[in-house]
């Protein structure tokens, strides 16, 4: 599945820019720290971008092909399930991946889900963080 490797090169060179022509225009991401997906190319490859500045000795280990339903319309689709390993501000991540492929092979829907608890709300702080830096989310208002 060729989207799929050239995700995990972009993710293993931390290159944002090699994201560019993977994702359906209306792609979502499925956040462990987010009830709600972050929807369209622009609002997912900022997050991504986010994402790998933050993960630390970022790897991935293994790789699942399969099929498996969307969140978003329970449409069965053509899955990669990649599993990583990671550290956020000294909390070990173990995750995955999971890409769902439209019937072009583009990336139209990933589920990232993490563990444990404590590793997702270190993500969940540090993710925020950069998302405010960046300018794509506004500041928390303060105490």
């Amino acid at each position: 599945m060729a989207a799929a490797n050239r995700f995990r090169a972009a993710v293993d060179s931390r290159d944002p820019a090699a994201l560019d022509g993977l994702f359906t225009e209306d792609v979502r991401l499925y956040s462990p720290v987010k009830f709600e997906p972050f929807v369209g190319r622009p609002a997912v490859l900022g997050l991504l971008g986010v994402l790998m500045r933050t993960f630390e000795d970022f790897r991935y280990v293994g790789e699942l092909d399969g099929t498996a339903e969307t969140a978003s319309d329970g449409t069965g689709t053509a899955t990669v399930a990649l599993v990583f390993r990671a550290t956020v501000n000294g909390r070990q991540i173990h995750g995955i991946d999971l890409l769902h492929l439209d019937h072009e092979e583009r990336i139209k829907e990933i589920t990232v889900m993490v563990r444990p608890q404590s590793a997702v709300h270190a993500l969940g702080e540090a993710v925020l963080a950069g998302l405010v830096a960046d300018g794509l989310l506004p500041a928390p208002p303060g105490p």
